[in-house]
């Protein structure tokens, strides 16, 4: 009996030692695994479908260099090596755009898959690529061969989250395609301006809401907003993703500028672009070089899905894109003939009906999902359903969306681009690129320049598209599409530069007519103002405008902060800290703090007092321009509807009516950042605030995985500078970086060595990899030797890896 607690004591002692036996076994399991997902970067690889051998050398930074006998091989092996480094990234964008990401995600991902199965872009998709040019299906189909070698060659080790999810499909040529429709729906995203606009129409005063989204007066306006339920305006609204939510880009913007050989010191004709999307970690672009028999090359970003350069150069032409923000999307008011049909000119017609099967993981039963159709398009209000409301008596809206329209041949328009060796040839291609609408910058190696607005511009019947429109009796049905030629394009200006930032491409009503809502022009004017300082640039001295962080925006509202009377306390200081500030967005000063808590309270409390509601209505740094402008012209925004105002309103000075809403408007600013930053502002730093965060899109949900996966940094600049540091709740106080130049590109046509570039985290989308994120410092300017952008030239700086990619 006295022996039993000794063996008692040896049982728990061997339980535990075997407990964690197994414990190591399992982490060491598991690490082994992840071991084996990382790609390999020296060595023999077989692959199938290849004609000859293919050499993959790499820089330190992992950046590879593509040496092939053709166009097809090229492709081939760029489809190995984006599924090497970014399989996960391409299986998150096939899954979004064909609503399959609940599958992986569970219920988080409805809307988006809800959203998508109703848009149906993966239908669309296999239809397009069945229209396709043979050379170009080719490309596709090449470029998933490379891809699959990789999958059949790892299975659930192609990357490290497939260890949890199973190995990934097979992918197919016509998935490519998905890419672009994602960008086509998230870079025109007006649409859901009509429905913002719509929501507030029976809300607020109609020349006020005018003065939310300066318009042009485009005669034959339609006024049917009256016919809506603000209550299912509001459940549809609710119903669609949002970013930074759930949804995978931003309302986007970007920088484009092209120089001729006139204004370039090395003689050759300069471009840089910037793009600027949503953050994610890896980011959106993978630089590569590929270099072809006789000369050829391509040189700069891919986007993993996609078998061509997306923006970069060859041995003659360069290219890059700024979003046009043309308007290409109505929402049309459809009215119910019957329990299945809807009213058409020509009499009722009956919907168009697919049922869509949407599974969610961890759920056994799929939910079904109904689309119906209608002539314009596919019927959004539905979606609402999904909140549980009724759909509305006697009347749906269908959307319209020029990048959802049959034949869409943006991926031929790609690989012509790719090929083009002038403006000419750029042109062509740039007319061959139906969706998205974008302006195409480029510049040539004889010297000259262009921007070319791509993608489908509706022409309306009648109507400016701010608002949904009738579709039952046609009045303003799309008739057409704009020619391409008698787009607004440019070419070989006199002054020997081309600048775009997302700026109205044509003066207020100019035809053809391409939209009513454009973004401010303070990148614009301060990329001129810059270019305008010499007369012959370097390439260095555009990577410098590109992180240039002056804020013409802040100069701009300056005067009507300066002009209050000093606050009493802390909001004092912060008052005297903007007497004499410049308006640069830099890290280290406590100014850009303060001006960005104060600009969004001052553009809401003048909101509110124009009787708009609170929740998720746009605040927009055009619409603060107009009520703090000097002339008063907006001042009515700053006192409250019924208040008595003096005619004319004077902004500020004696009387001046935005006096206290500026005033308010800083103390509110100071009173909410104090607890946060400390009580005295001349300690605050922008870049406390304002931090840069690339996160892995589903382990920044996992406790402890998503901190540690993070890519985190101080940055410079705001919504409104060239070195765009957009943020996504900054009216909520949260001012962290979640949308930006990704990518930075330069190119000099002087020499084939003559282009630059840089992304925000690395080339690899393995968490383990020296590659999640080395650029990451490179690109926030914080590398140790000043390197600001990273050479993609004929033979690389430092070898990082060496590969043969052979015929199976």
């Amino acid at each position: 009996m006295q022996r039993r607690p000794g063996r008692l004591r040896r049982f728990l002692k061997r339980g535990l030692i075997t407990a964690m036996l197994l414990v190591i076994l399992v982490l060491a399991g598991a690490g082994g695994l992840l071991w084996l997902s990382l790609p390999p970067r020296e060595g023999r690889i077989d692959l199938a479908g290849l004609s000859a051998e293919v050499t993959v050398l790499e820089d330190a930074q992992g950046v590879p260099r593509i040496t092939a006998a053709n166009e097809l091989d090229a492709a081939r092996a760029l489809g190995w090596l984006h599924a090497r480094d970014r399989m996960f990234q391409m299986e998150l964008m096939r899954r979004n755009a064909s609503g399959r990401l609940a599958e992986i995600a569970g219920a988080a991902a409805l809307r988006l898959d809800r959203m998508n199965r109703t848009l149906g872009l993966a239908r669309r998709a296999e239809a397009d690529f069945a229209a396709l040019p043979p050379e170009t299906r080719a490309m596709l189909e090449a470029y998933a061969g490379g891809v699959n070698g990789w999958i059949e060659a790892k299975g659930m080790l192609a990357a490290p989250e497939f260890l949890a999810l199973g190995a990934p499909e097979k992918w197919q040529p016509w998935q490519s395609l998905l890419w672009a429709k994602t960008m086509g729906l998230w870079l025109s995203g007006n649409w859901r301006n009509e429905l913002d606009r719509a929501r507030l129409a029976q809300r607020i005063a109609p020349e006020r809401l005018a003065e939310l989204w300066p318009s042009d007066d485009t005669p034959g306006r339609p006024d049917q907003v009256a016919a809506l339920d603000p209550g299912m305006l509001d459940r549809l609204a609710a119903a669609i993703p949002r970013f930074p939510e759930d949804a995978p880009l931003p309302s986007s913007a970007s920088n484009s500028w092209a120089l001729s050989a006139a204004r370039s010191e090395s003689g050759g004709a300069l471009l840089a672009n910037d793009p600027h999307l949503g953050f994610q970690a890896p980011i959106l672009w993978y630089l590569v070089r590929i270099e072809l028999p006789d000369g050829r090359f391509l040189a700069g970003a891919s986007s993993p899905g996609v078998p061509f350069v997306v923006i970069g150069r060859n041995e003659r032409l360069a290219w890059g894109f700024t979003t046009t923000h043309s308007d290409t999307q109505d929402l049309f008011i459809e009215r119910l003939a019957g329990a299945d049909g809807y009213e058409t000119p020509d009499g009722p017609r009956p919907f168009t009906l697919r049922e869509e099967l949407i599974r969610l993981r961890g759920v056994a039963e799929p939910e079904t999902l109904t689309v119906r159709e209608t002539r314009h398009g596919p019927v959004v209000s539905d979606l609402g359903a999904s909140l549980g409301a009724t759909p509305q008596p006697g009347t749906v809206l269908a959307v319209a969306m020029a990048n959802l329209e049959p034949g869409d041949r943006a991926a031929a328009g790609m690989h012509r681009l790719n090929r083009a060796g002038s403006l000419a040839e750029a042109r062509q291609a740039a007319e061959a690129i139906t969706s998205p609408p974008q302006n195409l910058m480029v510049a040539d190696a004889a010297g000259g320049i262009a921007m070319y607005l791509t993608g489908r511009a509706p022409i309306r019947r009648a109507g400016d598209g701010a608002l949904p429109a009738p579709g039952w009796d046609g009045s303003h049905d799309w008739t057409g599409f704009v020619p391409f030629d008698e787009m607004p394009h440019a070419e070989n200006p006199a002054g020997g530069a081309l600048v775009n930032a997302n700026n109205r491409v044509q003066p207020a009503g100019a035809e053809p007519y391409l939209g009513r809502d454009w973004f401010g022009d303070w990148r614009f004017r301060r990329i001129h103002e810059l270019l305008g300082q010499r007369r012959k640039h370097r390439p260095e001295d555009l990577a410098a405008i590109q992180r240039d962080a002056q804020s013409l925006f802040a100069e701009e509202l300056l005067p009507a902060l300066r002009a209050i009377p000093r606050p009493a306390g802390a909001a004092g200081v912060a008052r005297d800290l903007l007497l004499a500030w410049d308006g640069e967005i830099a890290i280290d000063r406590p100014q850009p703090l303060i001006f960005n808590a104060w600009w969004p309270i001052a553009a809401r409390l003048a909101m509110a007092n124009g009787g708009v509601p609170e929740g998720g209505w746009p605040v927009m740094g055009e619409f603060l321009r107009l009520v703090l402008n000097p002339d008063g012209r907006g001042a009515h925004w700053c006192k409250p509807q019924g208040e008595a105002q003096p005619q004319p309103v004077p902004a500020f000075g004696q009387g001046g009516a935005c006096t206290a809403l500026v005033a308010t408007a800083l103390r509110q600013a100071v009173e909410e950042l104090s607890p946060v930053h400390g009580p005295d502002p001349t300690a605050w730093r922008w870049g406390a605030a304002h931090r840069t965060r690339f996160e892995h899109p589903l382990l920044r949900f996992i406790p402890g995985l998503g901190d540690w996966t993070a890519i985190s940094l101080p940055s410079p600049g705001d919504d409104q500078t060239v070195n765009r540091g957009g943020m996504g709740h900054a009216m909520e106080g949260d001012f962290r970086q979640v949308h930006g130049p990704g990518l930075r590109m330069v190119a000099d046509l002087a020499s084939p060595d003559g282009i630059w570039a840089v992304i925000g985290t690395g080339q690899s989308g393995h968490p383990l990899s020296p590659h999640w994120g080395d650029q990451a410092r490179i690109w926030a300017g914080l590398a140790p030797d000043g390197v600001k952008l990273l050479r993609l030239g004929a033979v690389p700086e430092a070898s990082g890896g060496s590969l043969i990619l052979a015929p199976q």
